[in-house]
């Protein structure tokens, strides 16, 4: 696939586009019941989880601080910028005996217009030993940057795989 942009997948009945998604972003609650699994241990599950829908990006699933199982999260150093929520801190994840390191975020001042998403988390999935929504194992957003969450509710293509870093 080129840097040029891609020609949108067809959505089934009951399934998005994540061209049909918004630029800005968009928040919205979801009832799903979303799990969190590492270290063989149940790190966070929660049915009050916010989607975050952008252009070309799978959904990234923010969790509430406190569906997080005590010592689940642990801050991390440094910081990133998100042109859109602003200045996101960092957790390692622990559970049992293994730590993902910075592998959560959260915007604890978000930019306006993201508020919602004050108090909540969101996970890398690709370093966790298992992400489910609604029992669905989800597949990971490639690239390694992204933390998207890739659902059979959702069709691309997505951006992060090789030759998508312009869209």
């Amino acid at each position: 696939m080129s840097s040029s942009w891609p020609e949108p997948d067809v959505a089934a009945p009951g399934q998005e586009s994540v061209w049909s998604y918004p630029r800005p972003p968009r928040v919205e609650p979801t009832g799903e019941l979303v799990q969190i699994r590492l270290g063989g241990v149940m790190v966070a599950s929660s049915t009050a989880t916010l989607r975050v829908l952008e252009t070309s990006h799978p959904p990234t699933y923010y969790v509430p601080l406190g569906d997080f199982a005590d010592g689940a999260l642990r801050r991390a150093p440094g910081s990133s910028w998100c042109e859109f929520k602003g200045a996101a801190a960092y957790f390692d994840v622990v559970g049992g005996a293994i730590t993902a390191p910075s592998a959560a975020w959260t915007y604890p001042d978000p930019s306006p217009g993201f508020e919602a998403i004050i108090d909540h988390v969101a996970v890398m999935p690709a370093a966790m030993d298992e992400c489910r929504v609604d029992d669905e194992v989800v597949r990971p957003q490639e690239g390694g940057f992204y933390g998207g969450w890739i659902t059979s509710r959702v069709v691309g293509p997505f951006k992060g795989g090789p030759g998508s870093r312009f869209w």
